[in-house]
């Protein structure tokens, strides 16, 4: 392949601050270079304690130091202390701000907090709100969302529209549901859309929001792990096509996210285990602390050990929160966030959408990343084994579906978001364990091999 021909791989990694004048808890600093026709982005995080489940006050201020130009994160996380709130303070366990300049936004984590109007109420827009949920969420918190909503407020007017549940309804047939509903109930631009749910529904209600009248407000109140800790933060939306997951969307940033941790008491075992497959990825890819702090907890979290989940959905969207704040649109470092998603996406249109879980796919997904890493000769077998012992400790798949054929991952990845001109880039680990490449400059021979080794034909 031509040297021309072949786009820079991001390469990510960590470098503490030896910055002197920084004197803020946990500051990072940004660095940025060139080395030969490669692109590299060294950002350090605050440390965390990784045995420690209360709140922890953190904000990070990187700084590009190629120029010194200062530019702004914030991923803080801290007990609430207005006394203001009604009885906030014992239920709201920590808050996470994704900063985006004026459209920034909080996300609220604690249990309980569906009993929290003000949290609620203080981003609703206008006197309308539709509640967006589906039939297996609808029968549980449907009544309690409509009460936080309209608690206090009697001119508030609360509509809300119920959509099957299911990956495989995450269509624009479904979608249209949303926009009927809307426009029968004659809804404006002050209106505000509410996903209350999973994955599915948030990204068909961001989507929705994005789009009818050109914008309207929307909140996320997720309610699966996979959701809290990764598709309601940082403003993705859309739905599948059958020719690709997610080919259809926008990026469109909700006013905050709810996540009150009391509705995972109701969520099926293999959904639970299905999310942990996202918290999973971050350890790999830029938080080796937190991955060490997973595999001494993963039973706990399986349990459903409140402090347990509570730390790993923070954990999870702190690091989100940094990303989506340097990278938005996912024009390089967020796309990091994808580590699995391309075999994972590969399995859950080849196999049909809602046969086997988003996690459930990730999971195998990350296991084939890996493995094409070792074969590239970028991590060591120590790496290999350790992703492999803890996606089994979550109970998750460690190999995709028998019915996958290398045609069928070829064929679909050559149409995955991440081909640029032709040419797939992957994510894939590279160095010590929390560090990956975002590139499309890798030996081919390694793909071949992986998918050969994954897949009986």
């Amino acid at each position: 392949m031509a040297a021309s021909a072949t786009p820079p791989s991001l390469h990510f990694s960590l470098k503490a601050s030896t910055d002197s004048s920084s004197t803020r808890t946990g500051a990072c600093d940004l660095f940025l270079r060139c080395r030969n026709r490669d692109l590299v982005l060294v950002s350090s995080r605050s440390a965390f304690v990784s045995s420690g489940l209360s709140g922890l006050s953190r904000t990070c201020a990187p700084v590009l130091k190629s120029g010194r130009i200062p530019t702004k994160i914030e991923a803080s996380s801290a007990p609430v202390m207005d006394q203001s709130q009604r009885k906030a303070s014992s239920r709201l366990s920590t808050i996470v701000d994704v900063d985006l300049g004026d459209r920034s936004y909080p996300i609220y984590i604690g249990s309980g907090l569906l009993e929290e109007p003000n949290l609620l109420q203080r981003h609703v827009h206008g006197k309308r709100v539709l509640v967006v949920t589906n039939t297996t969420i609808a029968p549980l918190y449907l009544d309690k969302v409509i009460n936080a909503l309209t608690y206090g407020s009697s001119n508030v007017l609360v509509e809300s529209v119920i959509l099957p549940d299911g990956e495989k309804y995450k269509d624009m047939d479904t979608l249209m549901k949303v926009f009927d509903k809307a426009i029968e109930s004659r809804f404006d631009r002050r209106s505000t859309f509410v996903a209350l749910g999973g994955g599915v529904i948030g990204d068909m209600c961001g989507f929705a929001a994005a789009s009818f009248l050109r914008g309207v407000n929307f909140i996320q109140i997720p309610t699966t792990v996979m959701a809290q800790v990764d598709s309601s933060v940082g403003g993705k939306t859309g739905i599948n096509h059958p020719l690709g997951k997610n080919l259809i969307g926008a990026f469109y940033q909700p006013q905050c996210v709810l996540v009150d941790t009391d509705t995972l008491n109701t969520l099926p075992d293999r959904e639970l285990a299905s999310g942990f497959a996202e918290v999973v990825k971050y350890g790999l890819i830029r938080d080796a602390e937190f991955f060490e702090w997973q595999e001494k907890n993963m039973q706990a979290l399986l349990a459903r050990d409140p402090s347990a989940l509570v730390y790993a959905i923070k954990r999870s969207c702190e690091n989100k929160a940094q990303v989506v704040a340097l990278d938005e649109k996912e024009s390089g470092l967020r796309a990091t966030l994808n580590l699995g998603h391309t075999f994972g996406h590969a399995i859950e249109t080849g196999f049909g959408y809602g046969q086997w879980l988003h996690g459930e796919a990730v999971a195998a997904g990350t296991v084939m990343a890996v493995d094409m890493s070792y074969r590239l000769g970028w991590i060591d077998e120590s790496i290999v084994r350790r992703v492999y012992n803890i996606l089994q400790q979550a109970k998750l798949p460690t190999a995709p579906p028998d019915m996958m054929t290398v045609e069928m991952f070829k064929s679909i990845m050559a149409v995955d978001k991440k081909v640029a001109d032709g040419l797939l880039r992957l994510i894939l680990l590279k160095g010590p364990l929390g560090n990956c490449v975002f590139t499309g400059d890798y030996d081919r021979k390694a793909l071949d091999e992986t998918l050969h080794a994954f897949c009986k034909s």
